[in-house]
């Protein structure tokens, strides 16, 4: 085509008004303001990778330190090097001996990240009077261990439900044992205490207990918002409403800021769905879908997902007698049922960190070996292609890279970072080791923010 003599306009910057693009853009301000504050992000504090489960009539002040001892004693019986834990959890025997050192580290440093003192499942309906005093009681060992610091670096109680049959109960435990502990304790609370609501069916469960949260506050004289729960996801209602919106959201709201995590019930959960008993399984699909709802429901919200238990117990089924020594056959009996146990532990841990879910219960200290086992070597197995590709992308200033066949677009950044944060803080690498493979300062990893660390390299 011959473009010679035809006639163009001069060209022009935009061509809507300034008065009109600002009227459309102010317009934007309150939707963008509203899911801000509605999803604020990851929040700058430590998530456990587990939530020890007791029974409150059990729990003592040096609870964490002698559950410790068990699960030490329990590997060095039955995985006393990193060959026989390789064989044990079926992983590689060169990532093994990079994980031994660091399990046998961190039950001998921190063996239980979070514990929960159960009035619930793992306590059983008692009378009213036997249930006052183990709250008493479970409430003064809490003080003691403040006081000695031997405490884990979370604690909290979990109350029966709030159903019409066990409302009145719950919350005279969830009162009687904070009073006891704030009398005890001179007022003041542990760190990173929280209560667990369990078995949610209707959203003015959550409104009662964020009420009663309140009014506990308000009668003690303690600052507004001092008390935090959490939900437990074990229920039909808790993930649709009956009007097949999803419940999540509602029960966040009712929650009115307290609510800090939301945990899968995997065996009320799916016994809700209808699944016999024998089926009834962290990797069933219905776990799956519940996990999902989950993620989509609060993704952003800064609130943590905890997923649920394995049920078989690493535990020995044979003991010896002190007139009785166990036989080899005996022995070897017991080793392949820990290995099993330990394994399909592990296995179920792997599903939920490869699922996005970071956290999970535990019921027994012979769980804990699998369980730092597990975590660490989902961390340290990913370790050096998540380095390149960090290193990679921050050189680039966050322009999109292809790291060997892999391809970072901005969206990665923070979550290359966030792998590297919760590798340090459940004990996987030092910060040290996250310096040196992340390329990383110390002062930047501990920012926690991807674009601030882009914004300060740049200027």
């Amino acid at each position: 085509m011959d473009w010679r003599g035809l006639y163009f306009p001069p060209m022009t910057e935009t061509t809507i008004p300034n008065q009109t693009l600002s009227a459309l853009l102010d317009a934007l301000d309150p939707g963008n303001h509203r899911i801000a504050a509605q999803f604020p992000g990851e929040l700058a504090r430590r998530q456990p990778v587990h939530t020890l489960y007791g029974g409150a009539h059990l729990f003592k002040a040096d609870a964490a330190p002698k559950l410790g001892a068990i699960a030490l004693r329990t590997l060095q019986e039955y995985a006393p090097d990193a060959d026989v834990l390789a064989g044990a959890l079926d992983c590689d025997r060169e990532l093994a001996a990079r994980i031994y050192p660091r399990v046998v580290a961190k039950l001998q440093r921190e063996p239980v990240e979070d514990f929960r003192i159960d009035f619930e499942d793992g306590f059983g309906n008692r009378a009213d009077e036997e249930e006052d005093r183990f709250a008493r009681e479970a409430a003064g060992e809490v003080a003691a261990a403040l006081a000695r610091g031997t405490l884990p670096p979370g604690i909290g109680i979990r109350i029966k439900p709030l159903g019409d049959e066990l409302k009145r109960r719950s919350l005279r435990t969830f009162d009687l044992f904070l009073t006891t502990l704030l009398d005890a304790a001179g007022g003041t609370l542990p760190p990173n205490f929280v209560v667990t609501l369990p078995k949610i069916t209707a959203p003015e469960q959550v409104t009662a207990l964020a009420s009663a949260c309140d009014a506990f506050e308000y009668w003690r004289g303690i600052p507004h918002g001092t008390l935090r729960f959490e939900l437990m996801v074990e229920t039909t209602q808790s993930i649709f409403a009956p009007d097949g919106t999803i419940a999540l959201p509602r029960l966040v709201k009712e929650g009115r800021g307290r609510i800090v995590a939301a945990h899968l019930g995997t065996y009320d959960y799916t016994a809700a769905c209808n699944i016999t008993a024998a089926h009834q399984d962290m990797l069933h699909p219905a776990c799956d879908f519940a996990r999902h709802v989950m993620q989509v429901a609060l993704a952003g919200t800064g609130i943590w997902l905890s997923d649920g238990a394995t049920n078989i117990m690493p535990v020995a089924p044979h003991r010896a007698a002190p007139e009785r020594a166990l036989t080899k056959e005996q022995r070897d009996l017991n080793t392949r049922a820990v290995h099993r146990a330990w394994r399909l532990h592990a296995q179920h841990i792997r599903h939920s960190l490869v699922s996005g879910f970071y956290q999970g219960w535990d019921l027994h200290p012979a769980q804990l070996p699998s369980r730092f086992a597990a975590v660490f070597g989902f961390f340290l197995e990913g370790l050096d292609a998540a380095s390149e590709r960090l290193r990679n992308f921050v050189g680039k200033a966050a322009q999109a890279t292809l790291a060997g066949g892999v391809f970072d677009d901005a969206a990665t950044g923070q979550g290359l970072l966030n792998y590297f944060l919760r590798a340090i803080n459940c004990g996987a690498v030092t910060e040290q080791e996250a310096i040196e493979m992340s390329g990383l300062t110390l002062a930047e990893l501990r920012g926690r923010s991807f674009v601030k660390i882009l914004a300060n390299r740049r200027a």
